[in-house]
């Protein structure tokens, strides 16, 4: 088959034979760097596949983590809110506590002062 390709050269000059080769050897050429190109392409577009699925990964996991911050940020809040109960509630007992003290105090006084009197 390769004979019937190269048929058509019989006959012309050895100077258009010669353009001819040099025709046929940068056609070569050319398909080996359109195939070197068309790889490097595919190879970029693999790697640029690649980035967006990680950048896709890392919107998501940033999504997961602002709304697990966001979370976390209400249960502070939350739990800063109950420690603040709990602080008013125990100025609130150790006020009355205090209250009662002075009462015990002032009825201890007084039990005092009637043993005393009762003595006399």
């Amino acid at each position: 088959m390769s004979w019937a390709v190269e048929e058509w050269k019989e006959g012309l000059s050895p100077r258009v034979l010669q353009k001819v080769h040099e025709l046929e050897s940068q056609v070569d050429k050319l398909k080996k760097e359109r195939q070197q190109r068309q790889y490097q392409l595919e190879t970029l577009e693999a790697a640029l596949q690649k980035q967006k699925q990680k950048v896709e990964n890392e919107r998501n996991e940033s999504a997961i983590l602002k709304r697990e911050n966001q979370s976390l940020m209400e249960l502070c809040d939350n739990l800063e809110k109950a420690k603040q109960k709990i602080s008013h509630d125990l100025q609130v007992k150790e006020s009355q506590v205090n209250i009662q003290s002075g009462q015990l105090n002032s009825c201890k006084k007084e039990m005092e002062r009637l043993e005393q009197e009762l003595k006399r």
